[in-house]
């Protein structure tokens, strides 16, 4: 019977310097897709996914995450005192009851792994999720929850991937699939970052992870590689030796907000959807279209 996955961890202590001079005081995780940022969504999904331990990997320069998940006093009297309601209970229930934030410092950015192994005294010796703000998952279902029924089924660590073009392997840990492979299966091998030539697959592992507290051992274990990283990928491969691991190729789009192009893409596709301006927005678009604008 498998445990159940209470507690996640997000990586938020990069410098987002593809997004300069933006990110020079604002963490690239607080950037908003129209009116709630990155990490909101990324923290919305593990909630309804059943994550009440919300453990983020930060630096100093990141007090801005923790602000927005703290209680702001002056905020919720000064709307509670003009009778907005709605707004003050919006700000209240940014973190619900029962959910706890929990905040460790990365002194140096040494890779998604050594980010991992950051909150290895706070996870414990239990399985957990690991979500990148990165890659906002625009799905029916959360996509972790989507995970979690594998998880669950097969009590083994999971992987999130997703087909991706040949040439763009090596932006991602890559996995080997068996010939049975139709959306979901056991991961064979993983390769971080391989030449289009030598990868196994073209099914790139993406921002999300349930994984065993096994795969802690192995962090601490690895050497480190170009430029003193740690990485993930290379954990996940250790990993694959002693346990099973699964890959899902989730349901859902994946908006890439680690380039400019994807947040782009991420706020128009949201703000189509979003319930107060979607319909003006699409309107604004069309006009853009019969403009020859567009």
């Amino acid at each position: 019977m498998s445990i159940p996955v209470t507690k996640a961890i997000f990586p938020v202590a990069g410098l987002g310097t593809r997004f300069l001079p933006a990110t020079k005081a604002n963490p690239k995780e607080m950037l908003p897709i129209v009116d709630k940022p990155l990490i909101q969504y990324a923290v919305e999904e593990a909630i309804s996914a059943g994550i009440t331990e919300l453990v983020f990997v930060t630096s100093s320069s990141k007090r801005a995450i923790e602000d927005h998940f703290d209680t702001n006093f002056e905020l919720e009297h000064c709307l509670s005192s003009q009778g907005k309601s709605e707004l003050l209970q919006m700000v209240q229930n940014i973190v619900p009851k029962g959910v706890d934030c929990i905040y460790v410092r990365q002194p140096q950015a040494l890779g998604l792994g050594h980010a991992v192994l950051c909150a290895r005294q706070v996870i414990g010796r239990v399985p957990f999720a690991v979500l990148l703000a990165d890659d906002l998952i625009d799905a029916q279902t959360p996509c972790l929850k989507q995970m979690l029924e594998i998880y669950h089924e097969a009590n083994a660590s999971v992987v999130a991937v997703q087909e991706i073009p040949r040439e763009d392997v090596q932006k991602y840990g890559v996995i080997a699939v068996d010939k049975g492979w139709h959306g979901q299966g056991q991961v064979q091998a993983i390769v971080e970052k391989p030449k289009p030539n030598e990868a196994p697959s073209n099914y790139g592992v993406v921002g999300r992870y349930i994984l065993t507290a096994e795969t802690f051992d192995h962090l601490q274990q690895i050497p480190p590689g170009r430029g003193g990283e740690i990485q993930l990928t290379d954990a996940i491969a250790r990993l694959l030796k002693h346990q099973k691991v699964m890959a899902l190729q989730f349901k859902g789009t994946r908006h890439d907000c680690g380039s400019k192009l994807g947040y782009l893409q991420a706020t128009i596709s949201l703000g189509l959807k979003h319930p107060e301006l979607g319909a003006e927005f699409k309107k604004y678009l069309h006009g853009l279209l019969s403009d020859n604008i567009l």
